[in-house]
């Protein structure tokens, strides 16, 4: 599978064979362009898709899962849609994983705090959630994870190791930013795009073709979410699914280990 550091070292071989080969032979300068702009395609596709594991390993799904087990996934809270969807969940013993900003924590601490104490799995979703997070250097990606770490930590005591990057844009700078701070990269496989649109009957439909053992669904909260939501839990229940928390579903640890955890 090709990654950032392979797609550099064949595009750089690439090019040195054709600049070799072009003292003795006539090459055309369109080929090292169309090498340029074939590199550009692929980094490109890798960055948006987090699934590509382009640049870091993100775990999507469970593709070995073969119980009806799925994970439910929401992104952006907290915020007052998020006090509904918690509402939701309690009514059919469901527990999910809210990747949060560090900003909305701020403003909605109480909202977060019941999060926890319901038994849901906090990640981190960076503290601002900016349009430019994709162009912030090492550092300061750094901040952004740590500060939103040190709120999450503040009211649950619990230290995140989970993290989504907004939009599921990766690139070089988040992946030496992930190399310091340890945390495991959380993607999706069932996009909902309920974050772009608005349109509940297209959403639902979406999530229900998808719907699959293993799956990650990704939600946010919005209000058009909340109204979806209680569709999709009669669906899943129809159907026998189980809803995990994601901890259970890719058998990994949502916070920090302590001492005791590791004696």
């Amino acid at each position: 599978m090709l990654n950032y550091q392979k797609t550099n070292f064949i595009s750089l071989a690439i090019l040195l064979v054709l600049l070799v080969s072009s003292f003795f032979v006539s090459i055309n300068w369109w080929w090292f362009l169309l090498v340029f702009i074939v590199r550009f395609v692929i980094l490109v596709v890798g960055s948006f898709f987090v699934s590509s594991n382009f640049h870091v390993k993100a775990y999507c799904s469970n593709p070995f899962e073969t119980d009806k087990k799925i994970a439910l996934t929401f992104d952006d809270g907290p915020n007052e849609n998020t006090l509904s969807i918690l509402d939701i969940l309690k009514n059919h013993n469901v527990k999910a994983t809210f990747f949060c900003i560090g900003k909305n924590i701020e403003k909605h601490p109480e909202i977060l705090k019941r999060i926890v104490e319901e038994g849901h799995i906090v990640g981190n979703h960076s503290y601002s959630h900016s349009n430019f997070f994709d162009f912030y250097r090492k550092n300061r990606v750094i901040e952004e994870i740590r500060k939103t770490n040190a709120l999450i930590e503040s009211i649950s005591k619990e230290k995140a190791q989970l993290f989504r990057p907004p939009y599921g844009v990766t690139n070089p700078s988040i992946r030496r930013a992930l190399e310091v701070t340890k945390h495991k990269v959380i993607g999706w496989n069932i996009r909902s795009l309920d974050g772009i649109l608005k349109n509940e009957k297209f959403i639902f439909a979406r999530i229900k073709k998808r719907i699959a053992p293993g799956g990650i669904v990704l939600l946010h909260d919005t209000s058009h979410t909340v109204i979806i939501l209680e569709r999709l839990m009669l669906l899943l229940e129809e159907n026998e699914y189980k809803v995990v928390p994601i901890e259970e579903l890719l058998n990994i640890k949502a916070y920090e280990m302590s001492i005791t955890e590791m004696l």
